[in-house]
């Protein structure tokens, strides 16, 4: 479908007979639509309109096309690189509005949810069932936006990440056409893997409006456990030996001496101010008792103190609430300093032999700087996190973070990592794609074209121009 030469004011006048007020321009509305939770430049769209069904996005989607104008998808905002920003303007689609879960198929341990969905309102809606939904990247994320970015947090250990937890998508693709990408099977050898090619795609190559999820049984018992280390080499060596070790551990955290004490001080905890292991077992309670003596005996052999640990849920949603604030409880490190403080989150992941190795090197990057960036971590697959905590009116700092994530990148791929475990691309970390894929990124952008020809699906993400 080619787009004719159509000002946006037409566009949004059109979106507007259509939708009415389910399509608004107001400024606040636009402002909110305009960034994630991150440190990158906002980006205003001309409107915003919140469609309830698949056609209804189909119907945007046609319109965009015919028109010229750009579609940038927007699910919870709480993305990390950029991907929502409208950096061309033209509409955002918020899709929170197709927030049902269409149907639950508990013999086959699967559900199939509209894209506004959040992983606590799925996981509340199957609370009856003996399911849960286990991916959890902290912040509660819409699935559509999960899916896009190929999210995964710290359950991914045991349970993996979206890339293995979608089972099948509806698509809107970019000329308007609706397709389903797979069927509700666990395996098929027909055709292309479209439903890969559209977990991670970041909007760029159409609009997820529907998400056919694995699911997992409860566990008969969890069980979670802090260890604190007298250095960050012990705690990191612990996990590498139990991922080595074969204990199905459900999730293994690592919060560095910094963002401990940022967490004790929001969060109201106790622990000792050194290199610490939040964890989390799930299986029997004969099992959960013998993974957590086994990890105990391993930490204990490389500096870790008293394994504490607890079965009581009060108590592990405590801890796990202590580490979905780390990023709040890092701001606050510079709160009562005449400040404007933000935060810069990126992310690496390296295969985990390397782990010890690039942790190590970034920690002495840190200490030999005068910014504050905590180290925190999903470490059982090799994924950590550095929070920059910046004051938004000093260039010198944001500066020094661009300075330092860039060292980080190149030290995870220069140990055969990636750029991002699990935030994705947008436009943050677009400069990294063709360092870290080299050609393959030339294929890349023949898909987006041959998809995308008029480049209308979420312009200037992923592929630095």
């Amino acid at each position: 479908m080619s787009a004719v030469p159509v000002s946006v004011d037409a566009t949004v006048l059109t979106l507007k007979q259509m939708f009415g007020e389910r399509c608004s321009t107001a400024e606040a509305v636009r402002g909110h639509h305009s960034k994630g939770e991150s440190w990158h430049t906002p980006g205003l769209p001309d409107a915003v309109v919140f469609p309830e069904t698949t056609e209804e996005v189909a119907e945007i989607v046609r319109l965009c096309a015919r028109n010229g104008t750009p579609m940038i998808p927007f699910g919870t905002g709480t993305s990390l690189e950029g991907h929502v920003v409208a950096l061309k303007g033209g509409i955002s689609i918020d899709m929170s509005r197709m927030n049902r879960v269409l149907e639950v198929n508990a013999e086959d341990l699967d559900c199939t949810v509209e894209p506004g969905v959040t992983r606590k309102q799925l996981n509340a809606f199957l609370r009856d069932t003996g399911l849960f939904f286990p991916i959890d990247p902290g912040a509660d994320a819409s699935i559509g936006g999960m899916t896009a970015t190929r999210a995964s947090g710290t359950n991914a250990v045991r349970y993996g990440t979206m890339r293995e937890n979608v089972l099948a998508l509806t698509v809107v693709m970019p000329d308007g056409r609706v397709i389903r990408t797979s069927r509700r099977s666990r395996k098929s050898a027909a055709g292309y893997d479209l439903t890969r090619l559209f977990v991670g795609s970041e909007g760029t190559l159409g609009i997820i409006t529907a998400v056919t999820l694995r699911l997992y049984g409860v566990p008969e018992a969890m069980s979670s456990a802090v260890c604190s280390f007298t250095d960050l080499a012990g705690a990191v060596r612990t996990t590498i030996e139990t991922i080595q070790a074969g204990i199905p551990i459900a999730r293994i955290e690592l919060l560095d001496d910094v963002q401990m004490d940022a967490c004790n001080r929001y969060s109201g905890l106790s622990y000792p101010v050194q290199p610490t292991l939040f964890l989390e077992f799930h299986g029997t309670e004969a099992g959960v008792r013998e993974q957590a003596e086994m990890v105990a005996a391993i930490a204990a052999e490389n500096g870790g103190g008293d394994f504490g640990w607890t079965g009581k849920t009060e108590e592990r949603a405590k801890l796990w609430q202590a580490r979905h604030d780390a990023a709040y409880a890092a701001l606050a490190l510079r709160k009562g300093e005449a400040v404007d403080p933000g935060l810069w989150a990126t992310d690496v992941c390296v295969p985990i032999s390397r782990l010890t190795e690039c942790i190590l090197e970034t920690k002495v990057d840190l200490d030999s700087s005068f910014l504050i960036a905590p180290i925190v971590g999903h470490v059982g697959d090799g994924n950590f996190h550095l929070a920059f905590i910046l004051d938004r009116t000093r260039p010198e700092e944001l500066a020094e973070a661009e300075r330092l994530n860039e060292r980080l990148v190149m030290r995870a791929l220069a140990m055969g990592g990636t750029c991002t475990g699990e935030h994705g691309i947008g436009y943050g970390k677009a400069k990294f794609l063709q360092a870290e894929h080299g050609e393959a990124v030339s294929v890349m952008r023949t898909i987006k074209q041959a998809l995308d020809p008029a480049g209308l699906m979420n312009p200037g993400k992923m592929f630095k121009d």
